[in-house]
């Protein structure tokens, strides 16, 4: 069974900068895609970014340009750098790791880590 343990979240002024990071367990990290999501209170989950095996990213619009997603396959770790960060960036953060789509459904697996809340308040 896969775990992810996260690490890394905190209280943080408007402007400032964390570094989230998460470190799986298992023998399957390195051919995952990995990603953050976050919740707000009230709201529901929502992508922040992922990385695919082979390195490509994505991010959501609101994060573009502040945050940067990255992994160590060696260290079956994934970080998030978030800078210039913004009372709304406030949330608990998931770290996420799945299969590839090219798996299909059958092959298909997806876990959580525990989440780790940040809040961006003076």
């Amino acid at each position: 069974q896969v775990q992810l343990v996260e690490s890394g979240g905190g209280l943080v002024q408007p402007g400032g900068s964390l570094r989230l990071s998460c470190a799986a367990s298992g023998s399957i990290f390195s051919i995952s895609v990995m990603g953050y999501y976050r919740q707000a209170p009230g709201n529901q989950r929502e992508l922040v970014a992922t990385v695919t095996s082979g390195g490509s990213t994505n991010y959501a619009g609101s994060v573009k340009g502040r945050f940067t997603i990255s992994r160590d396959n060696a260290k079956n770790t994934v970080y998030l750098q978030m800078n210039s960060l913004k009372p709304e960036d406030t949330a608990v953060y998931y770290c996420n790791q799945r299969a590839p789509i090219r798996f299909g459904p059958l092959n298909s697996y997806e876990y959580w880590g525990q989440g780790t809340q940040v809040t961006v308040s003076s």
